[in-house]
């Protein structure tokens, strides 16, 4: 049974009565959360911790309207916005703070060209008048923050189109079809629970380019510097709650001249197909508000018990699971297709702000690296389309190999969605290694419905389960084998960027020791860490973390019994370096 004095002992550990700065929160809500989990969900003892939780939460509460403080971490926009600590970092006084930098912005674009070029925006009126899409994922106290950035917005006369809780790629394409401005979206993506997030996209709907955040980040550390208190006068009237799921779907309709993906008749051919199921996990995220109405919606009754949905409820704590796409996370979906009969099946995990997904087929789990291969063949050899493909560095080389087969370019880039932006239009599938896609036609943002959507067309077309089509695809273009890992270094910053310079004698033509071979370095790419294509067609890639004192490796094989020395020897390299004792 739940034990009111094991509370009350906890609370006292954690928790410094009237002082938020010195209080740990969060600690506490992820030990609840343990012992929580100890009970069914639904019994007496359950619903008991989860008050308690929701007791904690209300703390958290009070912290995020009434911290005056900096930001425990000063306010930094990297590839995918501001991440920080929701009560330390995004209070309602800093996300304030933050949107009046970005306010500030527009104010400064008809005396900047270079701005309104990154922006998209030629005038302060013209940004006023288009307005924003502001939307926020399951966190807890998203809905507060929101409305602290509508506050800021509507004081200075900017219309806001309240998407409400959403996802990443929804406010994105909603940002396109209703000609936004630009969007902010709160959301640390696939982070802890602890973890809140600001994103910021300009008006083609991508992540913004450094020129923008470093810009807002300068000028968000100014104000908060400044410590001046806000005097706001909100028009609530300029803000204007819509449709943006309906938004989603508008595009995906009008730009099947792009991508070939036909909504409408994908929904109905689930409807009717009784040989498909499709199992969904949300982990709790934004995604459960949709995914129905997105699917189960625009089919038919018959159906919905063809349509799973797991960890569909609201819970900002995730049920005590780190919420991404993992191997951990798949196996509920994979143990609950693996009851069924149908011989088609589909099977997905969509991260909080479901800019990310992962794939099964109940028996083989298809991460990105393969995924995104198997989108750029299907919709190249199966609907017709020609063009290039785009993916990160660190991704994969087996969509290298089909473009090679195809005679079409590959576009690679650093590790971000947002390096992707020269190609968008004319690449037929963007993708990275992180599960994260979109495909020509759609939003320049990753997007998990799009690759579900695709998913579910490739199965129902081809009539064959994932497994089945990477087999044949394998079959004839040849065998890759991904992973990555990484290690914990003592150093980071300049100091760890300048003992991986030593990493420089590995050059084309260098031979190097994998497990028992020798293998010669053929190709070396540096735009992001250090990227080693060996003459075996396996490679690997030795990249710094930018926010931790971690080095990460990336290695294909193409045995998979060789993965494991690819990692023994980029772990070598950094022993040789000094940076692994």
């Amino acid at each position: 049974m739940a034990n009111p004095e094991e509370m009350k002992m906890l609370a006292t550990e954690y928790i410094r009565t009237g002082d938020h700065s010195h209080s740990d929160y969060f600690g506490l809500i992820k030990k609840l959360v343990s012992l929580r989990n100890r009970y069914e969900r639904g019994s007496q003892e359950f619903k008991t911790w989860q008050k308690e939780i929701d007791r904690i939460y209300d703390l958290v509460r009070d912290e995020l309207i009434n911290n005056q403080a900096k930001p425990t971490t000063p306010v930094k926009f990297g590839t995918s916005g501001w991440r920080g600590i929701i009560g330390k970092d995004l209070t309602v006084k800093s996300v304030s703070q933050v949107t009046q930098a970005i306010v500030a912005l527009y104010h400064g674009v008809e005396s900047n060209p270079e701005l309104a070029n990154g922006l998209g925006v030629k005038t302060l009126e013209e940004a006023r008048t288009r307005g924003c899409v502001v939307g926020f994922d399951n966190r807890f106290g998203g809905e507060l923050l929101a409305q602290a950035v509508c506050d800021v917005l509507t004081d200075s006369s900017i219309i806001v189109h309240y998407a409400g809780e959403s996802t990443t790629g929804v406010i994105s394409a909603a940002l396109l079809e209703i000609g936004a401005a630009f969007s902010i979206n709160l959301t640390p993506s696939h982070n802890p629970l602890e973890y809140g997030g600001y994103k910021f996209n300009g008006s083609d709907g991508g992540p913004a380019s450094d020129l923008i955040t470093n810009r807002i980040t300068q000028d968000a550390r100014e104000i908060i510097d400044l410590g001046k208190e806000l005097f706001l006068s909100p028009d609530q009237s300029l803000v204007r709650e819509f449709d943006s799921l309906g938004s989603w779907i508008d595009m995906v309709r009008r730009n099947q001249v792009h991508h070939a993906l036909d909504y409408d008749s994908i929904m109905k051919q689930f409807a009717g197909d009784e040989e498909i199921v499709l199992a969904v996990d949300c982990v709790h995220g934004a995604s459960r508000l949709h995914i129905n109405r997105l699917i189960r919606d625009n089919s038919s009754e018959t159906s919905n018990d063809r349509m799973l949905v797991l960890r569909g409820e609201s819970d900002p704590t995730f049920g005590g699971v780190a919420p991404e796409p993992s191997s951990t996370n798949m196996k509920p979906v994979m143990h609950v297709l693996s009851k069924r009969s149908e011989p088609l099946k589909l099977g997905a995990v969509i991260d909080p702000d479901g800019d990310r997904v992962r794939l099964t087929d109940g028996k083989v789990e298809i991460d990105m690296n393969l995924f995104g291969a198997m989108a750029y063949h299907f919709l190249h050899e199966h609907k017709g389309l020609h063009g290039m493909v785009a993916k990160t560095v660190a991704t994969s080389n087996f969509a290298n190999k089909l473009a090679e087969d195809f005679g079409e370019e590959v576009f690679e880039s650093r590790v971000g969605f947002k390096e992707f932006k020269p190609v968008i239009g004319k690449a037929l599938v963007c993708f990275e290694e992180s599960d994260g896609i979109s495909l020509i036609g759609h939003t320049p943002e990753k997007d998990a419905y799009i690759g579900l959507l695709l998913g579910l067309d490739m199965v129902m077309t081809l009539r064959k389960n994932l497994g089945d089509y990477l087999l044949e695809i394998q079959k004839e273009h040849g065998y890759y084998f991904p992973a990555k890992d990484g290690v914990v270094v003592g150093s980071q910053g300049k100091e760890l960027m300048s003992a991986l310079s030593q990493l420089e004698k590995y050059s084309e033509g260098s031979i190097i020791k994998v497990g028992d071979e020798e293998r010669t370095i053929t190709k070396l790419i540096d735009i992001d860490g250090r990227k080693m294509v060996l003459d075996d067609g396996s490679w690997l890639m030795v990249r710094p973390s930018g926010t931790e004192p971690k080095v990460r490796f990336y290695v294909e094989a193409r045995d998979k019994e060789k993965q494991l020395a690819l990692f023994e020897t980029a772990k070598g390299m950094l022993a040789e370096i000094g940076l692994l004792k």
